[in-house]
Protein backbone atom coordinates (compact mmCIF):
# COMPACT_ATOMS: atom_id res chain seq x y z
CA UNK A 1 0.00 0.00 0.00
CA UNK A 2 1.13 3.18 -0.75
CA UNK A 3 -2.04 5.58 0.09
CA UNK A 4 -1.18 7.93 3.08
CA UNK A 5 -1.94 7.48 6.71
CA UNK A 6 -2.40 11.05 7.35
CA UNK A 7 -5.12 10.97 4.98
CA UNK A 8 -8.85 9.83 4.83
CA UNK A 9 -10.23 6.73 4.43
CA UNK A 10 -9.28 5.21 0.96
CA UNK A 11 -12.51 5.26 -1.24
CA UNK A 12 -10.63 3.27 -3.78
CA UNK A 13 -7.92 1.30 -4.99
CA UNK A 14 -5.69 1.91 -8.38
CA UNK A 15 -3.53 -0.53 -9.53
CA UNK A 16 -0.53 1.46 -11.43
CA UNK A 17 0.75 -0.85 -14.65
CA UNK A 18 4.14 -0.26 -13.51
CA UNK A 19 7.22 -2.56 -12.21
CA UNK A 20 8.89 0.77 -11.92
CA UNK A 21 9.17 1.87 -8.33
CA UNK A 22 10.01 5.29 -9.48
CA UNK A 23 6.87 5.72 -11.12
CA UNK A 24 4.79 4.43 -8.41
CA UNK A 25 6.34 6.70 -6.14
CA UNK A 26 5.87 10.23 -8.22
CA UNK A 27 1.88 9.44 -8.90
CA UNK A 28 1.28 8.81 -5.62
CA UNK A 29 3.31 12.18 -4.71
CA UNK A 30 1.65 13.53 -7.25
CA UNK A 31 -1.89 12.50 -6.08
CA UNK A 32 -1.73 12.41 -2.03
CA UNK A 33 -4.96 14.61 -1.64
CA UNK A 34 -7.16 11.89 -3.57
CA UNK A 35 -8.56 9.26 -1.41
CA UNK A 36 -6.89 6.35 -3.50
CA UNK A 37 -4.92 3.77 -2.03
CA UNK A 38 -1.99 3.23 -4.97
CA UNK A 39 -0.65 -0.45 -5.71
CA UNK A 40 1.40 -2.45 -8.41
CA UNK A 41 -0.09 -4.77 -10.28
CA UNK A 42 2.44 -7.77 -8.85
CA UNK A 43 0.83 -6.67 -5.24
CA UNK A 44 -2.42 -8.19 -6.68
CA UNK A 45 -1.20 -10.95 -8.79
CA UNK A 46 2.06 -11.51 -6.96
CA UNK A 47 4.01 -11.78 -10.17
CA UNK A 48 6.10 -8.53 -11.85
CA UNK A 49 3.32 -7.00 -14.79
CA UNK A 50 4.30 -7.51 -18.17
CA UNK A 51 2.58 -6.46 -21.10
CA UNK A 52 3.86 -6.54 -25.23
CA UNK A 53 4.01 -2.44 -25.79
CA UNK A 54 3.57 -2.24 -29.44
CA UNK A 55 1.67 1.00 -30.08
CA UNK A 56 3.29 3.61 -32.37
CA UNK A 57 2.07 6.35 -29.73
CA UNK A 58 2.44 6.91 -25.78
CA UNK A 59 -0.95 7.28 -25.75
CA UNK A 60 -1.47 3.89 -27.26
CA UNK A 61 0.65 2.03 -25.14
CA UNK A 62 -0.76 3.76 -21.92
CA UNK A 63 -3.54 2.67 -22.80
CA UNK A 64 -2.50 -0.53 -23.39
CA UNK A 65 -0.92 -1.18 -20.31
CA UNK A 66 -3.99 0.24 -18.39
CA UNK A 67 -6.49 -2.16 -20.11
CA UNK A 68 -4.28 -5.33 -19.48
CA UNK A 69 -3.49 -4.03 -15.82
CA UNK A 70 -7.38 -3.59 -15.54
CA UNK A 71 -7.88 -7.34 -16.91
CA UNK A 72 -5.21 -8.99 -14.80
CA UNK A 73 -6.57 -7.64 -11.72
CA UNK A 74 -10.44 -6.52 -11.44
CA UNK A 75 -9.35 -3.41 -10.54
CA UNK A 76 -9.46 0.54 -12.15
CA UNK A 77 -6.13 0.57 -13.46
CA UNK A 78 -3.93 3.58 -14.11
CA UNK A 79 -0.78 3.10 -16.73
CA UNK A 80 1.98 5.86 -17.52
CA UNK A 81 3.75 5.98 -20.88
CA UNK A 82 6.61 8.43 -21.29
CA UNK A 83 9.66 8.79 -22.94
CA UNK A 84 12.13 11.06 -24.50
CA UNK A 85 12.43 12.30 -28.14
CA UNK A 86 15.43 13.96 -28.72
CA UNK A 87 15.24 16.23 -32.32
CA UNK A 88 18.58 15.55 -33.50
CA UNK A 89 17.86 12.32 -33.36
CA UNK A 90 14.49 12.59 -35.41
CA UNK A 91 12.37 12.23 -32.26
CA UNK A 92 14.03 8.89 -31.29
CA UNK A 93 14.08 7.18 -28.43
CA UNK A 94 9.96 8.03 -28.27
CA UNK A 95 8.51 5.00 -27.69
CA UNK A 96 11.83 3.16 -27.34
CA UNK A 97 12.78 5.12 -24.33
CA UNK A 98 12.87 2.39 -22.31
CA UNK A 99 15.00 0.55 -24.16
CA UNK A 100 17.02 2.29 -26.51
CA UNK A 101 19.88 0.60 -25.66
CA UNK A 102 18.93 -2.95 -25.67
CA UNK A 103 16.08 -5.00 -24.30
CA UNK A 104 15.73 -4.55 -20.64
CA UNK A 105 18.38 -2.07 -20.35
CA UNK A 106 19.22 -0.14 -16.91
CA UNK A 107 18.98 3.34 -16.85
CA UNK A 108 23.15 3.14 -17.48
CA UNK A 109 22.78 1.88 -20.23
CA UNK A 110 20.28 3.92 -21.75
CA UNK A 111 22.37 6.80 -20.63
CA UNK A 112 24.89 5.94 -22.14
CA UNK A 113 23.60 4.71 -25.67
CA UNK A 114 21.85 8.15 -25.67
CA UNK A 115 24.98 10.10 -25.34
CA UNK A 116 26.65 7.92 -28.04
CA UNK A 117 24.15 8.56 -30.25
CA UNK A 118 24.92 12.47 -29.42
CA UNK A 119 28.31 12.46 -30.23
CA UNK A 120 29.84 15.43 -32.01
CA UNK A 121 26.35 17.35 -31.73
CA UNK A 122 26.54 20.40 -30.46
CA UNK A 123 24.76 22.01 -27.40
CA UNK A 124 22.25 24.59 -29.60
CA UNK A 125 21.48 21.32 -31.45
CA UNK A 126 20.69 19.25 -28.14
CA UNK A 127 16.76 20.43 -28.07
CA UNK A 128 14.79 17.59 -26.46
CA UNK A 129 11.06 16.75 -24.80
CA UNK A 130 10.58 14.32 -22.53
CA UNK A 131 6.49 13.11 -22.80
CA UNK A 132 4.04 11.51 -20.89
CA UNK A 133 0.53 10.19 -21.50
CA UNK A 134 -1.56 8.74 -18.64
CA UNK A 135 -4.70 6.42 -19.24
CA UNK A 136 -7.27 5.30 -16.70
CA UNK A 137 -9.16 1.84 -17.04
CA UNK A 138 -11.82 0.97 -15.22
CA UNK A 139 -14.08 -2.15 -15.13
CA UNK A 140 -17.10 -0.85 -14.70
CA UNK A 141 -17.78 0.25 -18.12
CA UNK A 142 -16.76 3.52 -17.33
CA UNK A 143 -14.50 5.88 -20.33
CA UNK A 144 -11.37 5.27 -20.44
CA UNK A 145 -9.38 8.69 -19.36
CA UNK A 146 -6.57 9.90 -21.43
CA UNK A 147 -3.96 12.81 -20.67
CA UNK A 148 -0.88 13.95 -21.87
CA UNK A 149 1.65 16.30 -20.48
CA UNK A 150 5.77 17.35 -21.96
CA UNK A 151 8.64 19.15 -20.53
CA UNK A 152 10.81 20.87 -22.32
CA UNK A 153 14.95 20.89 -21.96
CA UNK A 154 18.27 19.76 -24.12
CA UNK A 155 20.48 17.05 -23.59
CA UNK A 156 23.78 17.42 -21.52
CA UNK A 157 27.40 16.10 -21.88
CA UNK A 158 27.30 14.44 -18.59
CA UNK A 159 25.18 13.02 -16.21
CA UNK A 160 24.30 15.14 -13.09
CA UNK A 161 21.94 14.63 -10.03
CA UNK A 162 21.23 11.51 -7.68
CA UNK A 163 17.32 12.63 -7.99
CA UNK A 164 14.73 11.10 -10.47
CA UNK A 165 15.14 7.94 -13.08
CA UNK A 166 15.52 7.42 -16.79
CA UNK A 167 17.22 10.07 -18.41
CA UNK A 168 16.70 12.66 -15.71
CA UNK A 169 20.34 13.07 -15.23
CA UNK A 170 20.86 14.11 -18.51
CA UNK A 171 17.89 16.03 -18.92
CA UNK A 172 18.57 19.55 -18.45
CA UNK A 173 15.35 21.58 -18.05
CA UNK A 174 14.40 24.95 -19.57
CA UNK A 175 12.85 26.36 -17.00
CA UNK A 176 15.76 26.01 -14.32
CA UNK A 177 18.72 27.12 -16.66
CA UNK A 178 21.37 24.89 -16.49
CA UNK A 179 19.92 22.04 -14.01
CA UNK A 180 19.27 18.36 -14.81
CA UNK A 181 16.33 16.66 -13.91
CA UNK A 182 18.10 14.75 -11.76
CA UNK A 183 19.46 17.93 -9.88
CA UNK A 184 15.61 19.46 -8.91
CA UNK A 185 13.83 18.79 -5.62
CA UNK A 186 10.77 16.87 -5.48
CA UNK A 187 8.57 19.01 -5.78
CA UNK A 188 10.43 21.52 -8.25
CA UNK A 189 10.22 18.55 -10.70
CA UNK A 190 6.55 17.65 -9.74
CA UNK A 191 5.17 21.60 -10.71
CA UNK A 192 7.68 21.36 -14.02
CA UNK A 193 7.24 17.28 -15.69
CA UNK A 194 5.84 15.78 -17.68
CA UNK A 195 4.35 13.53 -15.39
CA UNK A 196 3.54 16.02 -13.36
CA UNK A 197 1.47 18.32 -16.66
CA UNK A 198 0.06 15.00 -17.12
CA UNK A 199 -1.59 14.43 -13.56
CA UNK A 200 -2.65 17.97 -13.38
CA UNK A 201 -4.90 17.48 -16.12
CA UNK A 202 -5.98 13.99 -15.03
CA UNK A 203 -6.74 15.15 -11.10
CA UNK A 204 -10.36 16.65 -11.97
CA UNK A 205 -10.97 12.99 -14.32
CA UNK A 206 -9.93 10.71 -11.88
CA UNK A 207 -11.79 12.64 -8.70
CA UNK A 208 -15.02 12.71 -11.07
CA UNK A 209 -14.73 8.80 -11.60
CA UNK A 210 -14.45 8.43 -7.87
CA UNK A 211 -17.72 9.71 -7.73
CA UNK A 212 -19.12 8.20 -10.50
CA UNK A 213 -18.40 4.73 -8.91
CA UNK A 214 -19.16 5.81 -5.34
CA UNK A 215 -22.50 6.26 -6.99
CA UNK A 216 -22.72 2.89 -9.04
CA UNK A 217 -21.92 0.91 -5.59
CA UNK A 218 -24.69 2.97 -3.94
CA UNK A 219 -27.25 2.21 -6.27
CA UNK A 220 -26.04 -1.25 -6.47
CA UNK A 221 -26.23 -1.73 -2.74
Amino acid sequence: MTYSPNSPSPLLTVVVATNNAGKLKELHELLLELAIEWVRVSDITGKPFSVVEDGETFEANALIKAQAACRATGYVALADDSGLEVDALGGRPGVRSARFAREHATDSENNQALLAALQGVPEMSRSARFRCSLAVVSPFGNEPLLTAGTCEGRIGFEARGEGGFGYDPLFIVNEFGARTMAELAAAEKNRVSHRGQAVEHLRPLLTRLIAQLSQQLEERA
